[in-house]
């Protein structure tokens, strides 16, 4: 049975952590993205995201983003200092058409960081991606 089901690949649909000056506090913000870089419009895009490691989880945060235009992109959260130190994970579901795909990202501990920027496409920021 399980063989039967098909799971599309995802393709042109990413996460991204830039960072970003905050205008009201004068700080430097981490805040995470999602980046719809294909023709098409994602519908009921859901984000459940999640901090953890061996020792800590934090309790997951979850989005809903109604439809997200072709090459286009949301913010979906920002992200606290602290919670860089840990696996930071996005399941991301969404429709395209009637086709519902699914994909996790997971940024891992520490890999969001100054060294890693990188330019975001769509949005020609710096920041660091999974693909």
């Amino acid at each position: 049975m399980k063989k039967d089901i098909n799971i599309p690949e995802v393709k042109d649909v990413h996460v991204a952590v830039v960072q970003e000056k905050h205008i009201e506090y004068k700080t430097l913000d981490w805040n995470a993205y999602i980046i719809n870089n294909s023709d098409t419009d994602l519908d009921t895009v859901l984000i459940v995201s999640q901090g953890f490691n061996d020792k800590k989880m934090t309790p997951p945060m979850r989005h809903t983003i109604v439809k997200l235009p072709a090459r286009s992109y949301a913010k979906i959260e920002y992200l606290q200092q602290k919670v860089l130190e840990l696996n930071n994970s996005f399941k991301v579901t969404f429709f395209e058409g009637n086709q519902m795909f699914d994909k996790t990202y997971v940024f891992r501990k520490n890999t969001i960081n100054k060294k890693a920027l990188q330019i975001v496409p769509l949005m020609q920021l710096k920041g660091v991606m999974v693909k």
